[in-house]
């Protein structure tokens, strides 16, 4: 049987209208690169990646020039994405099949988050290699959570004991996830993210403890603040503060 191989699929054909931005928030300008670039090599400079699918709006013009700027080593393949971020996984996952086995791993992660470290890449791929579902890069609620009622009053606080946040990447086999979000989509289901597709097909993802900092960009304070953590990163880097935390 052969090794499976893991690949990563960057869903980037969203418009992010939450940022009141100029230009889709995936190309916004951070720490020198725009932020997919951030989120996108975080996974294809990793060893353990063989290759890249992103997910682009069809009147994307912006990529030809960021993609002019990047020299990777290993396949990066673009396709069209579609409607939802569902639908763009979904073609990435599409494309991934030319070329890829049913049992390799995927993992798939926000254009928009571009704070993802190397070590929690690590954590997930160790923790899910013989899962037999896979799973996801999460962190435990910490603050107190609400519940509102139709007058925009407390109606209950919820127990936070058992919740988590999801982030990404979220990691799954290549041939079972393709069929869980086709299955879903069909169905007409609310799916937000992969693990959604994947619990509706009838599994119970694994949550992977990961960082606080691997933040989505979402609101305009969200960019100053994945500025800080990436630019006090670097700063950890330089080889008077010897080697970043991981």
């Amino acid at each position: 049987m052969a090794i499976p191989r893991y690949w990563a699929m960057i869903p980037a054909a969203g418009a992010g209208r939450r940022m009141a931005a100029t230009m889709p928030k995936q190309y916004l300008p951070l720490v020198g690169r725009p932020v997919m670039v951030h989120a996108l090599m975080a996974l294809l400079e990793h060893p353990r990646i063989a290759g890249a699918v992103i997910a682009i709006s069809a009147d994307d013009e912006r990529w030809p020039e960021v993609a002019a700027t990047l020299t990777p080593t290993q396949p990066l393949q673009i396709v069209v994405g579609g409607a939802e971020r569902a639908h763009s996984v979904l073609n990435g996952l599409a494309a991934l099949r030319e070329w890829a086995a049913p049992e390799d791993w995927v993992l798939v992660h926000d254009a928009a988050r571009p704070c993802l470290r190397r070590g929690d890449v690590d954590r997930l791929l160790t923790a899910l290699a013989d899962d037999p579902v896979g799973g996801l890069l999460a962190v435990p609620v910490r603050d107190t959570l609400k519940q509102a009622d139709a007058a925009g009053r407390v109606a209950a606080t919820v127990d936070r004991s058992s919740l988590w946040h999801a982030l990404t990447p979220q990691m799954f086999r290549l041939g079972v996830l393709h069929d869980a979000l086709h299955t879903a989509l069909v169905r007409g289901l609310p799916i937000t993210d992969e693990a959604a597709a994947i619990e509706a097909a009838g599994f119970a993802p694994r949550l992977i403890e990961g960082r606080a900092d691997n933040l989505k960009i979402t609101r305009p304070e969200d960019l100053a603040l994945a500025e800080f953590y990436l630019t006090h990163r670097h700063l950890n880097l330089s080889p008077a503060s010897g080697s970043a935390p991981k």
